[in-house]
């Protein structure tokens, strides 16, 4: 029987937990626009923003080239979004691969909690920690490029 593993960080901004949220969710518009890494975000099916069959595709710089992720759950209200990758690379590593993201109030600012789900497609492949590390510096950037609007 496969292992289900998981990685989490807790990143604390500026922002406050509605602002960013909202600004998050404007991701299509507002990510290629502030990081050179996301060339494209494209909707597949849906809204982008629904669950169920929505996907987008995401066409980034770098070694990641592109990823296709189906949005499983989201919450307004709450501030949570849970996804999972269905096309990508990094596929060929982990059999699947699912993130959750919540944006909480904590004092003036907020925190942004990032969980993956995952299951390695074998004993050798490395936790991912890159994709973890690519992720905060994003959650970074927006909530500079917000304080900066």
């Amino acid at each position: 029987m496969a292992t289900l593993e998981k990685i989490e960080t807790n990143v604390e901004i500026k922002t406050n937990a509605d602002k960013y949220w909202r600004t998050f969710r404007d991701y299509r518009t507002v990510f290629p626009k502030v990081f050179s890494k996301y060339r494209s975000i494209e909707i597949l099916e849906g809204d982008g923003k629904s669950v169920g069959s929505v996907l987008r595709h995401i066409t980034f710089e770098g070694s990641l080239k592109s990823a296709t992720e189906r949005i499983e759950a989201v919450d307004d209200e709450k501030r949570t979004l849970t996804y999972a990758v269905i096309d990508a690379d990094i596929l060929q590593d982990y059999k699947n691969y699912k993130g959750h993201i919540s944006v909480t109030p904590k004092g003036n600012g907020s925190e942004v909690k990032w969980i993956a789900e995952y299951e390695k497609a074998s004993q050798e492949v490395p936790d991912p920690i890159s994709i973890k590390d690519y992720l905060v510096d994003t959650f970074l950037k927006l909530d500079a490029y917000i304080q900066k609007a």
